[in-house]
C-alpha cells in the first residue's frame, strides 16, 4: 500500500491559509446545493449570497491550483420555492472570470429506476392536460476547469514506477464507456442506516474516475466542501494524498468513521485534523428544518392524490406543481 498523508481542515474554505500556491493537482468536489428543500434547506439568505461565496472560492482556488490541473464541481440548477437557479450556468461563468478554462461537461445520469414520481412530475397524472408538465429530474452536471493548460513534459519528470502505477484500466475505460459525456452511476441511496443519512454526498465512483483520469500517484487532491468525507476515502484508496475544507464541525464523526479513521491506519497514511475558529455547527440547524420541509412535503402530497381529476376540476382550479 502506498503511503499518503491526509489533511482535513473544519473551517470556511475560502480562505485556505494551509495550502501554498500552485500545489494542487486536482480539485473534486460537490459545493451545497443551493438551498435545496431537503439537504441545505436556507442555507444562505438568498441566491445572491451562495454567489458571492462561490466568487471568494474561486480566487482563492486559482491561487492554490497547480498550472495546467483540474478542478471538477459536481453541481445542478436548483428548484426552490417554485423558483430554478441556474447554478451551472453561474458557477461556469465564475470560473471563467476567475481565470480558469471552461475544459468539460460531464452528465451524471442517475438510475430512472431509483427516482420516485415526486410531486412536480406527478401533477400531470391528475391532471393530463398541456401546461402542467415538469419533469423530474435525474441528471447532474460534472462541470470541468483547468487553470492554463498542462505541461506533458512534466510527466517525463516522474519516477517511471510512478507513472506506471497512475496507468488508466483500459478494459474498465471501455466497459463503463468513462470515455462519453454522459457517466451512468447509482447515486448513494437514501436508506436509513446509511453513514451519510442527511447528507448530499456524491457516489465514490464520480471522485475515483477523476482521480484516475487527471492525477498521478502521490499527488495531492482537494476537497473544499468536504462534507461526508468521500473524496479524502477514495484519494487514500488510490495512493494520492489529499486536503480537505468542512465549514461543519458537527460531521467530523461521520467524516472520521468514513475514512477509517483509528490506530490501525497510521502505519501507512498520516491524517491530519484542524478545528478553526470560523467552523460552524450546522447540521441539527439543517436537520430540523429537513424534517419541517419534508412534513409540508407529506402534508402536500396526500392533498395531491385526494384531488379530483375531473375535467370540471381542471377548468375550475389552477394547481402549481411547483
Amino acid at each position: 500500500m502506498i503511503p499518503t498523508w491526509h489533511k482535513i481542515i473544519f473551517g470556511d474554505c475560502r480562505d485556505m491559509r494551509e495550502i501554498p500556491d500552485n500545489s494542487i493537482h486536482l480539485m473534486v468536489t460537490s459545493p451545497p446545493y443551493y438551498n435545496a428543500p431537503f439537504d441545505y434547506p436556507d442555507l444562505f439568505k438568498n441566491y445572491e449570497e451562495f454567489l458571492e461565496l462561490m466568487k471568494a472560492f474561486a480566487k482563492e482556488l486559482y491561487r492554490v491550483m497547480a498550472p495546467g490541473r483540474i478542478a471538477a464541481f459536481v453541481t445542478d440548477d436548483m428548484l426552490v420555492k417554485g423558483e430554478k437557479y441556474p447554478v451551472v450556468s453561474d458557477i461556469t461563468k465564475i470560473m471563467i472570470e476567475s481565470g480558469f478554462r471552461y475544459r468539460d461537461r460531464i452528465v451524471w445520469e442517475k438510475p430512472e429506476g431509483y427516482i420516485r414520481i415526486s410531486r412536480r412530475s406527478g401533477v400531470l397524472l391528475q391532471h393530463p392536460y398541456p401546461m402542467y408538465f415538469y419533469p423530474d429530474n435525474i441528471q447532474e452536471s460534472i462541470i470541468i476547469f483547468q487553470k492554463g493548460r498542462f505541461n506533458y513534459d512534466y510527466i517525463k519528470t516522474l519516477d517511471p514506477k510512478i507513472v506506471e502505477a497512475s496507468k488508466i484500466d483500459l478494459k474498465k475505460y471501455s466497459e463503463e464507456k468513462w470515455y462519453l459525456t454522459i457517466w451512468r452511476i447509482t447515486n448513494v441511496l437514501p436508506l436509513e442506516n446509511r453513514l451519510e443519512k442527511g447528507i448530499a454526498a456524491f457516489p465514490e465512483e464520480i471522485p475515483r474516475r477523476l482521480i484516475k483520469l487527471y492525477t498521478f500517484v502521490g499527488e495531492t487532491v482537494l476537497d473544499p466542501f468536504l462534507g461526508s468525507g468521500t473524496t479524502t476515502k477514495v484519494a487514500k484508496e488510490l495512493g494520492r494524498n489529499s486536503i480537505g475544507y468542512e465549514i461543519d464541525l458537527e460531521l467530523k464523526d461521520t467524516i472520521l468513521k468514513k475514512i477509517n479513521y483509528n490506530q490501525t491506519t497510521f502505519a501507512n497514511h498520516r491524517f491530519e485534523i484542524i478545528e478553526r475558529s470560523d467552523a460552524r455547527k450546522l447540521r441539527t440547524f439543517l436537520q430540523e428544518k429537513v424534517r419541517n420541509q419534508r412534513s409540508v412535503a407529506k402534508k402536500g402530497a396526500i392533498k395531491i392524490r385526494s384531488a379530483t381529476t375531473e375535467y370540471d376540476s381542471y377548468t375550475k382550479t389552477s394547481t402549481n406543481p411547483l
